[in-house]
């Protein structure tokens, strides 16, 4: 196991503590380990699973990972407490890792706990996805004008070239110099002298990430976060993968039998084999079965976090070497295709359990639209996502299918139009007068659609879309219909309103979209076809804000209407 610690005999515990690292020191450590990081608090009872901490030090098959534990009479959880959580950075990569020490069954040891209380003092950060001009030898980084404003030290605009140097420190305590300067045509803030020496030392490479702090006292702190691509390129200085699982066998086995602390290493892109004790009972208490449905965050190319649903198409102990074990215990089918891999089973607390339809009130803000119901005429009402795929991505087209009677059923709108057999009859959707024609025996008459098809057909023919940000007095308007996607979106919004990368990251902003209901909801958490189809307006509003709206209960969660 990485930096294995054993210990014969309980220790004094009074001097160990949540991190020895300053509090800017710590929140550098979680941006680079990103948004989807969550590490137990002192004290906290987790459980730790040893089958998905060698899965993870090693990619090693089924049968090897059998094989360890056959040879080890180890169960596959061990009940524990935490005794201390370090944060460190690898020296070569600087990816960043924790080393978390546990003890199992501390009913007899006094454990410290983490002290929420105290003061947390203010700090202003900025996250930067490198281009290629930035990680040229002979450029410098831009930085937006805000971030500038925020994160870095005022500049005297009086000289003619307002010029500083800045001093700054990494998660090793080094320092590195940057001239910060306000120039150019147009003119922008740049980091220059030193921001080539940084980028060569630390091996950055376009889509990795530039992180920097700055707290109430003016001190600075800059890290990186790694491109996924990037990961294996560059070895760590951490042990080897043999000694990892060598280690983490013995380190736990022997914490088990003698009842001592063990450390263990946690990297943050990892999966979670160590989770809180209430999450886990949460988890197992949810009852997934086959063919429930549920949603997973992942951390995308561009670091920000995308929800990705599937079904569950299998549940059972896949590795039966470890008795009653849930790591991995869910068998999943994707819905949609992703530009990363993603795994075919995961854990019941890595995944969030999706409601059957027919326990959603009306008024239920969607992470997932596609549960709202479609009213089949004849019928009881149907999930959408059973229609056949050509009218769930574009449902003003008329399909036309075999009923059971021999007669043609027409689609039109989500709603089943049943034609009689032996009629010859055909019908015909005029956009502009919203009435559908109906031609028999040579003779038309006209009916109106049904209002759900109206609403959809006003939405589907919108050309441009309203966006308001928060503290900007004129908004702007935006035409979805030339875009492919959520990153074109998010790169139209940031050069309608200046806001140089600031979206990508959402550290500082997030954008909610306005539905033809009412209804709030945070971009990125529908497909794109359906979201083109439902907004109505856009907003961009502070983190703060969507926070409150959250607790307001307004935005991805249930909310009573009058």
């Amino acid at each position: 196991m990485d930096g294995c610690n054993v210990a014969n005999v309980q220790p004094d515990l009074s001097g160990t503590f949540y991190g020895s690292e300053s509090y800017m020191y710590e929140q550098l450590w979680k941006l680079c380990a990103g948004p989807l990081c969550h590490l137990p608090n002192l004290g906290d009872k987790v459980y730790y699973f040893p089958q998905g901490h060698i899965e993870l030090v090693e990619a090693a098959t089924r049968e090897e990972l059998n094989q360890i534990q056959s040879n080890f009479d180890l169960p596959s959880k061990l009940e524990c407490r935490v005794i201390s959580v370090r944060l460190k950075a690898e020296k070569n990569t600087d990816q960043v890792y924790a080393e978390i020490t546990l003890i199992p069954d501390a009913r007899q040891v006094v454990i410290p706990t983490q002290n929420d209380s105290q003061y947390r003092p203010k700090v202003n950060s900025f996250m930067k996805i490198l281009t290629a001009s930035d990680t040229s030898t002979h450029g410098g980084l831009s930085v937006p004008k805000r971030s500038a404003t925020e994160c870095l030290p005022p500049l005297d605009m009086d000289i003619p070239v307002p010029t500083q140097d800045i001093l700054t420190k990494d998660l090793h305590d080094s320092v590195w110099k940057f001239k910060h300067s306000f120039r150019g045509t147009p003119q922008r803030h740049l980091l220059t002298t030193g921001w080539s020496a940084f980028v060569t030392t630390k091996s950055l490479v376009a889509g990795d990430a530039f992180i920097l702090l700055r707290g109430e006292t003016g001190e600075l702190r800059v890290g990186i976060r790694r491109a996924r691509h990037q990961q294996g390129n560059i070895t760590s200085s951490l042990v080897s993968t043999e000694n990892m699982r060598h280690g983490v066998i013995a380190s736990a086995l022997h914490a088990f039998n003698n009842q001592c602390m063990f450390t263990v290493v946690f990297k943050p892109r990892s999966s979670q084999f160590i989770v809180k004790y209430d999450k886990f009972l949460d988890a197992v208490n949810n009852k997934f079965n086959v063919g429930s449905r549920f949603t997973m965050r992942f951390e995308a190319e561009d670091f920000s976090v995308k929800r990705y649903s599937g079904t569950i198409i299998g549940v059972d102990n896949f590795s039966p070497h470890w008795k009653d074990s849930e790591w991995r215990s869910l068998q999943v089918q994707w819905d949609e295709l992703a530009s990363f891999p993603r795994p075919e089973k995961v854990s019941p607390w890595e995944i969030e359990h999706i409601p059957p339809s027919s326990n959603i009130p009306q008024s239920f803000l969607l992470k997932n639209k596609r549960s709202r119901h479609v009213n089949k005429i004849g019928s009881s009402s149907f999930s959408p996502h059973l229609l056949p795929p050509i009218l769930t991505q574009n449902p003003e087209v008329v399909q036309p299918s075999m009923n059971n009677e021999g007669g043609t059923s027409l689609r039109l709108f989500g709603v089943s139009l049943v034609v009689p057999s032996g009629k010859n009859e055909s019908y015909q959707v005029s956009n502009t007068s919203k009435l559908c024609q109906k031609k028999e025996f040579g003779l038309t008459q006209k009916f109106k659609l049904p209002k759900m098809a109206e609403s959809k057909q006003f939405s589907s023919t919108r050309s441009c879309t309203k966006v308001q940000m928060q503290g900007v007095t004129v908004g702007r308007a935006l035409d979805l219909s030339v875009l492919n996607g959520y990153d074109q979106l998010i790169h139209e919004l940031e050069k309608l309103f200046d806001l140089g990368g600031e979206l990508q990251s959402r550290n500082q902003w997030e954008m909610v979209f306005i539905d033809h209901e009412g209804d709030h909801v945070l971009i990125g958490d529908v497909p794109w076809l359906e979201f083109c189809n439902m907004v109505k307006k856009i907003l961009i509003c502070s983190k703060e804000e969507v926070n409150k709206l959250k607790s307001e209960r307004t935005i991805c969660q249930t909310k009573s209407k009058a």
